[in-house]
């Protein structure tokens, strides 16, 4: 699958997803979009996942619809998430389009 990180996302992160194709949003000079405009694009480009730190992101969108998942993290602390990363790759993994899943970090 296409994975776009969005600009909180860890970068170590992609080592636990190589059996995906990660780009950074930062990369794309995609970084300082607003929300809805980087969900626009990230979708005519393709991508099928977002990977995002903005657990209130379905909150703020309408994701019903949309041709990608996305995959919120419970933390963008790198050395807890590291520990955890299973967890997000599995999520990954069973994304769907439309979806939204919080991958709950364990304390």
């Amino acid at each position: 699958m296409r994975v776009l990180f969005d600009h909180g996302t860890p970068r170590g992160l992609a080592r636990f997803l190589t059996e995906h194709n990660v780009e950074e949003a930062k990369a794309r000079g995609w970084d300082t979009l607003t929300n809805g405009s980087l969900l626009d694009e990230l979708e005519q480009a393709g991508f099928e996942v977002l990977v995002t730190t903005d657990k209130n992101l379905r909150f703020q969108q309408n994701l019903q619809g949309r041709a990608f998942a996305i995959v919120a993290l419970g933390t963008a602390q790198w050395p807890v998430l590291r520990e955890h990363a299973e967890l997000v790759r599995l999520a990954v993994n069973e994304a769907k389009p439309g979806s939204f899943t919080e991958v709950a970090i364990p304390a």
